[in-house]
């Protein structure tokens, strides 16, 4: 059975009626950015202006952030990885995450003072590259689990920071489980962007971490306000943070729509949105979908409980507009620029394209209100962190839409 596009539309909530986005807003990014720069490898990402490509497509303009760049790591995921283990600095040693910066953290005084440290993650690839590179540059271990199925080269690639790491045999989220309880055996510190009861302060600075780029994008973008943010989802943390950075930046009579989108064999987001019981809905097996970094079958309560509030649509899609999303960037119109583009970070700019060209989704075109005055933020998220699979579907059009 081909899969589908699927879509379920949350009625706008205005921000006095919403949970409190501040900690995720445009003044405390700042904080964040400015942590984020004080390291030797800070750029700003490229914000990519695609414009013959809005043009094919029938909106004013496409807007792309293009996140391979990110500290030489190919993915966005070290911004949380690494605000969040410098948090977890600060706050060990008494100090005030304001005032911390990468020269102070890497000082033998700072490594004296904490003593040896084994931070411990679950992840599909890129959140664990952040959390090693991260680790080594404060001197200490980290140890990486992935789930099962995960790339021989997302986990050399962990490796080579300096990692123990391995692939299990299990799913993302009971990868996550497991790194839980070697955390509570070993007294290692464990550092998932998932949250759930008791589990929330370090997800929380993970977020926080992420709104580095939003912020950036918004200095980039040179006053021009986004008509629509596409935001990938897999637990749903950057989905939220981004969210929330918006949410408080455009307030409620400006707030772009904000659309989530999913994988359709690990959308728990978006299942969770379509149930409306208040209760978070989970997806279990093996979550055997190309969008790696977005298999993740539990929300995270977090990043849920803005995404209730302050997005307005989630939509789950097949494996084929992911890769179709990254042969549209990989392959650019005349003068804009190419971008290389992973499976999870083409998702968004996917199913822009989907919408727009699919005639069978005019219902979902409606409904987001896409037409030529829509201006268009994507984020991609990631590079081409698997090389051999990036050629397959690029070069050889592996994925491509069913006939």
């Amino acid at each position: 059975m081909v899969e589908k596009v699927k879509a379920v539309h949350y009625e706008r909530r205005q921000s006095n009626q919403g949970c409190d986005v501040g900690r995720f807003g445009w003044k405390h990014a700042q904080k964040v950015n400015k942590f984020h720069k004080s390291f030797p490898e800070y750029r700003a990402t490229p914000l990519v202006e695609l414009k013959n490509l809005s043009q094919i497509l029938g909106v004013a303009d496409i807007y792309v952030k293009d996140e391979s760049y990110r500290f030489g790591l190919n993915a966005f995921k070290v911004l949380g990885g690494s605000y969040c283990i410098g948090s977890y600095i600060a706050n060990r040693l008494n100090m005030d995450m304001e005032e911390l910066s990468y020269d102070q953290l890497v000082t033998d005084d700072t490594k004296e003072k904490l003593g040896k440290l084994t931070f411990v993650t679950a992840t599909d690839g890129n959140h664990g590259r952040g959390i090693a590179w991260m680790a080594s540059q404060v001197g200490q271990k980290s140890v990486v689990y992935m789930p099962k199925g995960s790339a021989e080269e997302r986990l050399a690639n962990i490796k080579a920071l300096g990692a123990d790491a391995e692939i299990t045999e299990l799913n993302y989220d009971d990868t996550v489980e497991m790194a839980q309880k070697k955390a509570e055996k070993n007294g290692w510190i464990l550092l998932q962007d998932t949250a759930w009861e008791g589990y929330e302060t370090i997800p929380d600075w993970i977020m926080q971490g992420y709104t580095t780029m939003a912020a950036e994008a918004v200095n980039q973008l040179q006053g021009v306000k986004p008509t629509h943010i596409f935001l990938q989802a897999g637990v749903g943390a950057m989905s939220g943070a981004i969210t929330g950075f918006f949410a408080d930046l455009y307030q409620d009579e400006e707030r772009p729509r904000i659309i989530i989108v999913e994988p359709n064999k690990a959308d728990c987001i978006y299942r969770t949105a379509e149930a409306n019981d208040g209760c978070l809905h989970i997806v279990e097996g093996d979550m055997d979908t190309i969008m790696a970094g977005l298999a993740c079958g539990k929300p995270c309560t977090i990043g849920w409980n803005i995404l209730k509030d302050y997005a307005d649509d989630f939509v789950s899609i097949p494996d084929y507009v992911a890769a179709k999303g990254m042969r549209i960037l990989g392959n650019p119109i005349g003068t804009d620029k190419r971008i290389v583009s992973g499976e999870s970070g083409a998702s968004t700019l996917g199913v822009v394209a989907e919408i727009m060209q699919n005639g069978e989704l005019n219902w979902l075109k409606q409904q987001l209100h896409l037409d030529s005055d829509s201006q268009v933020l994507c984020f991609s998220t990631e590079g081409d962190t698997e090389r051999k699979n990036y050629r397959d579907i690029v070069w050889d059009g592996k994925y491509a839409v069913p006939q």
